[in-house]
């Protein structure tokens, strides 16, 4: 059953403008609250005495949490509104938060798993909603601003929450507790935000349903592309919110937490660089530049890690992120573009959820082979699947010219 809902295109020009940026806001601070923990597992280790699979399960926690609320929940904003939702996500963390400051692995992958259902609410809606609310205040342009701004929002964000954590672990006092109450503030900050905006979806009872996506026939090969590319986009983001402050600790003896959080900030930041910066040419060329980046970048990275130099380490995470961010920005724009106005919340939803699916799956992939096999070995085997995947998963789409 479809929803039958009515996005509304004609809103006034003041009030969508205003409601615009405390939306990004919001879908930005949700992000960075999500991978706030990247600098201070080492910290948790530490407390708890757990070793490096155990930050892969956690991890994992964190993503099934994002797999089941897209699924479940996802494209609901399509018939109950953005804003409803978004509120919906900001409680989901705020309570994550909370659930931080309790003692123990328990509450740890419990904080995990909340924060994976709020940010399940939070990407679709939100970057559907960007959308909306651009093409209302400015309907004869096109929709660049609003790929943009959502996935600097998506991506910046992720990177801005282990440089304010790391910094916070490092010179604050009480490391595993300041940077959450700072992180409620601002969470609180963007559920008041919310109010300054509009609604972009005229409410219609509906009948729940699980996730399902509805795209032409003649696009669904297209639209598969799209979100095995955001899976490998996925892929990469997991490998430096998960295990790679391990390997800075324990691999290439970096103690410092902020060293953490800028090493993860940085990856992410040359994403929304990329982004940024490609955002003007086609899409199959931004793809191919994605591609041929992704590939200099791993190479890199595991020239570093296999020489434990930090410096070759640098700088493959940042090709790699710049490759990853250009390439997610191009499955979400193709996604958009292939999904009828009713339906977009739904179809972004779908992507979402196998992009998830890439955070979670390939990291506990190495988490498992980091088991029985040397980290150097385990990490050239994930690349090497990786390129593989993005190669196949980017080819379709680089056949046709796609909607910016």
């Amino acid at each position: 059953m479809s929803a039958t809902t009515s996005v509304l295109a004609a809103s006034p020009v003041k009030t969508a403008h205003r409601g615009f940026w405390p939306i990004a806001f919001a879908f930005a601070v949700m992000m960075a609250f999500s991978a706030a923990p990247t600098p201070l597992y080492v910290l948790y280790q530490q407390r708890d005495g757990f070793g490096a699979f155990t930050v892969t399960i956690i991890f994992a926690a964190y993503a099934v949490g994002v797999a089941l609320s897209v699924y479940a929940a996802g494209h609901v904003s399509d018939w109950l509104g953005r804003r409803r939702v978004i509120r919906w996500a900001l409680i989901s963390a705020m309570i994550s938060g909370l659930l931080f400051l309790l003692p123990g692995l328990a509450a740890l992958l419990a904080a995990r798993f909340v924060s994976g259902v709020g940010v399940g609410l939070l990407t679709a809606t939100a970057t559907a909603y960007l959308m909306e609310l651009h093409l209302a205040q400015r309907p004869d342009a096109g929709r660049r601003r609003a790929d943009l701004v959502a996935t600097a929002a998506n991506v910046g964000g992720i990177g801005l929450g282990p440089l304010l954590a790391g910094l916070l672990a490092e010179y604050a006092p009480r490391p595993l507790t300041v940077p959450y109450l700072v992180f409620e503030a601002l969470l609180a900050l963007a559920f008041a935000g919310t109010f300054a905006a509009r609604e972009t979806v005229t409410r219609r009872d509906v009948r729940w349903r699980p996730q399902r996506v509805s795209v032409p026939a003649s696009d669904r090969g297209k639209y598969a592309a799209a979100c095995l590319t955001a899976f490998a986009s996925f892929s990469i983001f997991g490998l430096f919110t998960s295990l790679a402050p391990g390997f800075l600790h324990g691999v290439l003896d970096q103690q410092s937490h902020a060293v953490a959080g800028l090493v993860a900030f940085s990856v992410f930041a040359a994403g929304v660089v990329s982004t940024i910066a490609l955002a003007r040419f086609p899409l199959a060329v931004q793809l191919r530049a994605a591609v041929a980046v992704l590939v200099a970048g791993l190479a890199l990275l595991i020239a570093g890690i296999w020489m434990a130099s930090f410096a070759f380490f640098l700088i493959g995470g940042l090709l790699t992120g710049a490759g990853a961010g250009a390439a997610f920005k191009g499955s979400v724009t193709t996604a958009a573009s292939l999904a009828a106005p009713q339906a977009r919340g739904e179809a972004l939803a779908g992507l979402f959820l196998i992009g998830y699916l890439g955070l979670a799956v390939p990291v506990l992939g190495l988490g498992l082979a980091a088991q029985h096999l040397d980290t150097r070995t385990s990490v050239l085997i994930f690349a090497t699947s990786l390129l593989l995947l993005l190669s196949a998963a980017a080819r379709p789409l680089l056949r046709t010219p796609a909607n910016r």
